[in-house]
């Protein structure tokens, strides 16, 4: 039985639809909620294309098949846009979180709850454990024995579980079952809903907010409206207001922004920039470099150049953003000089 009403519950709460159409097993086409989600007697199903500690992360990410955006750089259309994985009830999700839960290295602090906190203790290189010392640049903030390895590298298991892949947050009952079954077996263990944001209406945040969410990572794709429609095919009006919501919910909160070279470039930082500080400057931010994917493949589109992710990166700071990092650094540069000549113009922190 599926699981959704008759009406999209975003129409119910005022809002317009999400670009919400995946493709199914048998090639026809429906709402994600539909087709990716169910109820099975009292339980609350989903496809999950897979889960595992992931990296640089480093907590349990659970990859969700269905999504309510269409966008053109998504580099996991494979499982988002077509249903893709094995149902999994919330009962089965709960166990194999319980069970990750066994294999923790590194407790976190609620606040830390995010992906942009795992860099501080970790650079992914595993040199403690294959050579027995630490690498050049490393935090020096673990024991080897806290260095584990996992299918995407080495680093520490942490105490967070991430809801990821793909996104229909509009229909929170899913979350929240799955959650009070987790959090009934474990203390001191977060939850982190990694989102688009389309579901995050006040009505949908306050249900989080009493269900035992911790944290999200908001992926703020672009400012522009225009913009974000050629890039996700919806609105972004009330996803750039649930900043402030999240805040005043108490959610621990991280915010992401990619470089997309002709789509989002600097102007688009800048106002993404004096958004966040606006409301709380401290909120750890990733300028994230782009890579070409999906329908923006190369040769047309191209990853950002170091010059100009240094330029948006000194901008978002500019407009007051205490807790800035560059990600996906690997994506444009390609020698120790370019390495030096972020260094020189950015100072040492800006990964």
């Amino acid at each position: 039985m599926t699981y959704s009403s008759i009406k999209c519950e975003m129409i119910e709460q005022g809002y317009s639809p999400g670009s919400c159409l995946v493709e199914n097993i048998d090639g026809s086409k429906g709402r994600a909620c539909d087709i990716t989600l169910r109820k099975n007697k009292s339980n609350i199903e989903r496809v999950i294309k897979s889960y595992h500690l992931s990296r640089p992360e480093d907590y349990l990410s659970i990859y969700q098949s269905g999504c309510n955006h269409t966008c053109l750089k998504c580099h996991s259309h494979d499982f988002s846009k077509v249903v893709s994985g094995n149902w999994m009830s919330t009962n089965q999700i709960a166990k194999a979180t319980i069970e990750y839960s066994k294999h923790i290295t590194v407790y976190e602090p609620r606040e830390a709850a995010t992906s942009w906190h795992a860099h501080r203790l970790c650079r992914h290189c595993g040199s403690c454990v294959l050579y027995g010392e630490p690498s050049e640049g490393c935090p020096m903030k673990l024991k080897p024995e806290q260095v584990v390895l996992s299918p995407q590298g080495f680093g520490p298991a942490r105490n967070i579980a991430a809801f990821t892949g793909g996104d229909i947050m509009c229909k929170p009952e899913f979350y929240l079952e799955v959650t009070k079954k987790i959090k009934k077996e474990l203390d001191d263990f977060w939850i982190l809903l990694e989102t688009n944001g389309y579901g995050l209406t006040p009505q949908n945040l306050e249900a989080y907010a009493s269900g035992g969410i911790d944290a999200f990572w908001l992926d703020i794709k672009a400012y522009s409206e225009d913009t974000y429609k050629k890039l996700c095919g919806t609105s972004n009006t009330h996803i750039l207001e649930s900043v402030e919501r999240i805040i005043d919910h108490g959610f621990t909160l991280e915010i992401l922004t990619l470089y997309i070279p002709f789509f989002v470039e600097t102007d688009e930082h800048e106002k993404i920039a004096q958004l966040i500080a606006s409301i709380d400057s401290s909120i750890p931010t990733t300028l994230l470099a782009f890579f070409p994917c999906y329908k923006l493949s190369e040769p047309i589109y191209r990853a950002p150049r170091k010059e100009e992710i240094a330029e948006s990166y000194k901008i978002m700071k500019d407009q007051g953003l205490s807790n800035v990092r560059i990600g996906n650094l690997g994506t444009f540069i390609k020698d120790s000089t370019d390495m030096k000549y972020l260094e020189d113009n950015l100072g040492s922190d800006f990964y």
